[in-house]
This record gives C-alpha cells, structure tokens and sequence, in this order.
C-alpha cells in the first residue's frame, strides 16, 4: 500500500517525492482534541534549556565525492557530501548521536548569500539522491546560493528504514486495499499491523525519533554548522509542512522561507484524505475535460473500469497481474504532470481492452519498482515519520462511516482514501505526537507560500490556509493557475521570477498575487 506522494515528469531522470501525507489529528474517540505543539512530544524536547555540547555546534564537515547509493549513481565532481551528527533524542542532546547525508553544490555566481536548504517531500524523499537531478532547474538561485540538501532521519543514508524485503512487497501487492468482504477487510488490517512490526524492528531506537519535530530540530543544527545566522530554505509539499514547523519552532531564526505545493496545516489525518481526494478528482476532471470527456461520465467509465479489475486483475505482458490497487496507482502517477497525460489515455485504452501492461508500469514507476523487482523504500520511511507524527487512529467502524463521504467526494479516488486513513497507522508500534502541525511563526521575516490551483496532491486551498496559519504579515500567498503537483519550474516564468525575487533580492510580492500563467 502506497499512498499518492510523488511529484514528477515521466520520463525524467528523476522524480521529486513529495506528499503530503502526514497531517494528523486527534482520535475518533474525541480524546486529546486541540492541538499538541510538537515542542512538547517527549521524543523532540526543545533543546532551548539544555545548550548542545560543542561537538555538535562546533563540528567540521568534512566534504568530499558523493558515492552512488541503491537507488541513484554518483551524482559527479560538482556535487559534495559530507556527514552531519546530530542529537538521536533531542530531549538527550548530549546523548547518543547519529548521521545524517548532506549534499550541496556550492554558489558559483555573484555575492553569495548563504545556504539554501532543501526538502523534497513525502516524507521519505532522499534529498542526496534528488537534488543533483534537478540542479538545472535551480540554476539561477545557484548563482548566490550554495545548493545543499540531506536524507532526513529514517532516510536513504541517513539511518534509511526498510520495513520489508522486495518478495515480501511485492506479496502485499495482492492485498485489496478496499476491502469489500470481511476477509479482505481482515487481510488489510492485518496487513498493516505486519508493516509495523517489520519497521519497528529495522528502525529500533529511531522508530521514535524520526518525526517531522526532530527533522526540523536537525535543520536548525545543520543551519549553525554550515555557517549561517537564519534559514533559507526552499520545501515541496511535505516540505511545506516540515517549513511550517521549522519556523513554529524558530520564528526569529527565519530568512527566506519559499513553500510551494502546499499541506492544509489545519487539516487532520481525515481531512487530509479528504484534500488528496479532492485533488486527485480534480486533477482527472482536468484531464477528462483535456480529451473532449464530460467529467461525471469520463469518472463513471474509470471507476467501472477499476471494479471490473477488483473482480479479474487483468494480465500484463510481465506475467504479474493489474490488481484494482495498482490499476489505481498507474493512474494517478501521470496526473503530478499535464505533460503525461498522453500516457494515460494511452494506459487506460489498453486497460479497456483488456491489457494491463501500460498501468502496471505506472505503477511500478510509482512505486519505485525496477525491472529486477527491486523497490526504493521511500513510502517505508514515509509511514514510519508520518505515524510518529499523528495522534489519529481512526478504527474501521469510523472509517466504514466516511466511506460515502470519500465516494461523494470522489467517485475514482474516495474509496481508496477512505479506507487509507484506517490502514496507514493501524495499530502502530508507537504513539503519535501531535493532532494537526503546529505552523504559526509570529515574528518570523515573511515566508513565500505558493499555490497551484490545479494541484492534485496538495489542493490549492492549503496554500491560503498555511499562509493564514504562519499568521499575519509572515505568510506571503503566491497563485499559479496552471496544472500538476508544484509551480516553480513548471512552466511559468511569472512564478519563477517572482520566486527568485524573493530568494536573491528579498522582493516580497504583494500577499495574493496570481499568476496565469
């Protein structure tokens, strides 16, 4: 089981994981309603009261090649790695520590104004596999920045958690993940409560110490040792939500913040679900209307399509089997990119006619899936961050409640969101920590919050509430009326210069500037 968290352009070199998938709320027994500041979860204690021994603060990094890693080659002589200690418990800062990856490309051009910090989302996403791939796109902030980006905590190099071998995902692949039959229903959760066990035991200590809290404690420590008094720092969707929470913690040590592709910080675990559906049902109305299809039918023919492949998974020419989850999955990766939808009217026609090959390679590139039947564990770390950061366990009664509510919302997507939200941290190993992230930064230097209004993962609508969260005079909204998971470097140059405006120049845009294009 994957949730939607990818933001990329078939056929790149590399994809841009994003997400947002880790918003949480309290329980479905109305328990611990109200919101939880992270800086008060035992496993993320402030560090403002205990001073970090000078081991941390005053560390040297020691820059050098990059190595290639599983999932990418050696990213070439432009491009440095160093390794970064930080705290494992950051209520113990003078305890045990552990590594983080850092990668950067050091500025080249004009006066140089510090670092600029990358996340790429999720949460899960290797910033020292991915940012190399997309140093042409951040060019221009290259000429006064140094480039730098990390595996977080729970991440590729960074103490990366695999949940399970590659035969065992690829088993779980057959679990229906909308269940229509008490068997199914019980395969599911159990399915669930086995993925948590398989992390707890590869992560160990970290399994309660990776939460988006001590991330942002991490960035805060990596701010010092790389030289500079306040955070740049760019986010992607999930990263818009570790933004967020960075400059809930430390208001006054914000510089320039951009966050694009936005997470409803307002919204619990179930309305995030309900967001995504949205989204998505958006994003395929879009597309539909692009093939000259009316939405409500072209959305009727899908959804008939995908009950017809939970009764017979279709055949692929690899000998696997389309199963209704993969089918599902194939047909969300191309709408992050109105350049692939192409693609998917190409997959659904085979699909129609009884084919399931061109889905399942969607699929298989969503899910990160090789031709050897190797898988990156991006979505293992996801889980494993997003669950140690929300309270909400909904149980499958309430779940079976919302289902409707999902269907009306979606009739493609609902019921798949629907029924996430009681299997992604059913039963988890350990507690969650806070009921929605904590986002409000008053006295922070203003923060550029962009918003895509065709954005299918993260709904246009989280942009203003961020903006309105982060507080008056600190969130700055910024609207592209275009299409696919993100704006800068998607097409607009009205976007991307108003965006460098404000990185290199500190030009801060009027507060609900749009751009059409």
């Amino acid at each position: 089981m994957a949730r939607f968290a990818r933001w990329t352009a078939l056929g790149a070199a590399a994809a841009l994981l994003v997400g947002g998938c880790s918003s949480g709320s309290s329980s479905d027994g109305g328990k611990g309603g109200g919101r939880t500041s992270a800086a008060a979860s035992p496993s993320s204690s402030s560090s403002g009261t205990t001073a970090l021994p000078s081991s941390l603060t005053a560390q040297k990094l020691a820059w050098g090649d990059c190595k290639a890693t599983d999932d990418s080659p050696a990213p070439g002589n432009d491009w440095q790695c160093a390794t970064l200690k930080v705290p494992l418990d950051w209520s113990k800062p003078q305890g045990e520590t552990m590594g983080l990856a850092l990668i950067r490309a050091e500025a080249r051009g004009g006066e140089r104004i510090g670092s600029l910090l990358f996340n790429f989302g999720g949460p899960g996403a290797s910033g020292v596999s991915y940012l190399p791939s997309f140093g042409p796109t951040f060019a221009k902030l290259r000429e006064q920045y140094d480039l730098v980006s990390w595996d977080p905590r729970g991440v590729g190099s960074s103490g990366g958690i695999r949940c399970r071998s590659d035969k065992e995902i690829q088993a779980a692949e057959s679990v229906d993940t909308t269940p229509d039959t008490p068997a199914e229903e019980k395969a599911y959760l159990q399915d669930a409560v086995d993925f948590g066990k398989g992390c707890a035991k590869a992560a160990g200590k970290l399994m309660s110490h990776a939460s988006t809290t001590d991330t942002a404690r991490d960035m805060d420590l990596m701010r010092q040792v790389l030289g500079d008094s306040k955070m740049h720092y760019f986010g992607i969707s999930y990263g818009t939500e570790l933004g967020g929470v960075y400059a809930h913690l430390f208001p006054k040590r914000v510089a320039r913040l951009v966050l694009d592709a936005v997470v409803d910080p307002s919204a619990d675990l179930v309305g995030h679900a309900e967001n995504q559906a949205r989204g998505f049902q958006r994003a395929l109305d879009d597309y539909l209307k692009s093939t000259g299809q009316d939405p409500a039918q072209g959305s009727q023919r899908i959804s008939a399509l995908l009950k017809r492949i939970d009764s017979r998974p279709l055949p692929t020419s690899s000998g696997r089997k389309l199963t209704q989850t993969l089918a599902l999955t194939g047909l969300t990766y191309p709408l992050y990119s109105r350049q692939s939808w192409p693609v998917l009217t190409s997959a659904l026609n085979a699909a129609e006619n009884g084919d399931g090959s061109e889905l399942l390679s969607l699929a298989d590139g969503y899910n990160g899936r090789d031709a050897s039947g190797h898988y990156e564990t991006t979505t293992h770390s996801q889980r494993v961050i997003s669950c140690l950061d929300s309270k909400m366990r909904p149980t499958p009664a309430a779940t079976k409640r919302r289902l409707a509510q999902f269907e009306k919302i979606s009739p493609v997507f609902g019921d798949f969101m629907g029924w996430d939200t009681a299997g992604w941290c059913h039963d988890w190993p350990v507690a969650g920590q806070w009921d929605t992230p904590p986002a409000s930064a008053p006295g922070a230097a203003p923060i550029l919050v962009v918003g895509n209004t065709g954005d299918p993962a993260t709904p246009y609508e989280g942009a203003r509430k961020m903006a309105d969260e982060l507080g008056k005079g600190v969130g700055v909204e910024l609207t592209w009326k275009g299409e696919g998971h993100g704006a800068y470097g998607n097409g607009s140059d009205c976007v991307d210069s108003t965006v460098n405006a404000y990185l290199l120049n500190g030009t801060v845009p009027k507060d609900g500037k749009v751009c059409a294009s």
